[in-house]
């Protein structure tokens, strides 16, 4: 068992050396804490702390009981942060999320804030709330400030949207716009548990076992830890390939191979490129290395471009998804 105590030294580090070990080891005790509650979906946690520690949101996707609440929560409650849930309903408005200003006792307005204002933000069935609510939290994931009545709220740092999203029921919902799903750094996709990892879900969850978790992280820590990240080099070689696969995604490119100019309506954007290397950078350090190539990019891929590639009318009928696309450009 590691010494979670032990992990909570205060920052900064003497070197990146010393900080890149103890971010690997801090990786292994939220894995472990998470793995406490969460039975199996460990590329799924592992995409999670990444999108944290690359300071990205992401949003989770899959079909009903497969856990994405509780990961969220359990990921929260392994870090010292402030987290607030907002449960996403048709008539949720945005000053639900973002706050509102109120006449207090002094006949003043004053500005009460909303949930958002959270270092992790779980916005739980983002599709099921109307447009004009989902872009309340455009500027949040964007910029990381709230605007209202001509002031500027900073959030606090470090700042996570992490969203979840049912893919099947679409009845009363209402798809995100292409510049939202943007924002995020990640989408990943939960699946069904094998035969022996529901076995054990059921087997921990109908008994009267509770589970209390240790902090691991708290907010310094990330932030250095994401400081850390931006300092790795990237040959460019490793810069070029991620830049490459992303100009494959669109069809107009020059270097979109045929399958792209056959399947893919629109390509992904400038903020992907970002990303991969981001999250190349980080997924490096956890593996023990100090600089990135091209399999940690290739490592990062999918949850990065799945979301970023819209297939046109073709794909859709010949039943050529987003993934198949994606590995066919690898």
């Amino acid at each position: 068992m590691l010494n979670v105590q032990h992990l909570m030294k205060s920052m900064p580090y003497t070197s990146d050396v010393a900080a890149t070990q103890a971010l690997t080891e801090k990786f292994a005790a939220i894995r472990q804490a998470v793995g406490q509650v969460i039975v199996g979906q460990e590329d799924v946690v592992d995409k999670l702390i990444t999108s944290i520690l690359c300071n990205g949101h992401s949003l989770l996707v899959g079909v009903p009981g497969l856990a994405k609440t509780l990961l969220v929560k359990t990921v929260a409650d392994a870090l010292d942060l402030s987290f607030k849930r907002i449960q996403f309903t048709p008539d949720l408005m945005p000053s639900d999320i973002t706050g509102a200003e109120i006449l207090n006792e002094q006949r003043q307005f004053q500005f009460l804030k909303g949930p958002v204002f959270a270092n992790i933000v779980l916005a739980d069935e983002i599709n099921r709330t109307p447009p004009k609510t989902q872009a309340a939290l455009l500027e949040a994931m964007q910029e990381r400030t709230i605007t209202t009545g001509g002031e500027n709220y900073p959030l606090p740092a470090p700042f996570f949207v992490l969203a979840t999203q049912n893919p099947i029921e679409q009845e009363g919902t209402y798809p995100l716009p292409e510049a939202q799903l943007d924002r995020f750094m990640f989408m990943i996709t939960l699946d069904y548990p094998s035969f022996a990892e529901e076995v054990n879900i059921v087997r921990n969850t109908t008994g009267a076992k509770n589970i209390q978790l240790s902090k691991v992280l708290d907010a310094a820590a990330i932030l250095e830890f994401q400081a850390l990240i931006r300092r790795v080099p990237v040959p460019d070689n490793v810069l070029e390939y991620a830049v490459g696969l992303v100009h494959k995604t669109r069809p107009s490119s020059d270097r979109a191979p045929e399958a792209a100019r056959q399947y893919i309506a629109y390509g992904a954007g400038p903020r992907a490129s970002q990303y991969l290397v981001l999250g190349a950078k980080c997924h490096a350090l956890l593996n023990g290395k100090f600089s990135p190539d091209i399999e940690d990019v290739r490592a990062m891929a999918l949850p990065v471009l799945r979301h970023r590639v819209v297939r046109n009318y073709k794909a859709e009928a010949e039943g050529v998804t987003q993934e198949k696309l994606i590995r066919d450009l690898m």
